[in-house]
């Protein structure tokens, strides 16, 4: 007879591991909040249109 066995173990974290891109990724989302919060409306839409373009989308 066969047996399997499963080996599932719960991998602990340092907090350094986990503090270092929970404070990145928070950075990031504050910086496109209040950057597009603040920035001219004309120029939120050239970035987005060039950025479609770049990815070969059309849009119009």
């Amino acid at each position: 007879m066969t047996q399997q066995t499963n080996n599932s173990a719960i991998k602990a974290y340092a907090l350094s591991d986990v503090l270092a891109p929970a404070v990145l990724a928070l950075s990031l989302g504050a910086f496109l909040v209040l950057g597009t919060g603040f920035a001219n409306s004309g120029t939120i839409h050239n970035a987005a249109h060039d950025t479609r373009h770049s990815f070969a989308f059309p849009c119009h």
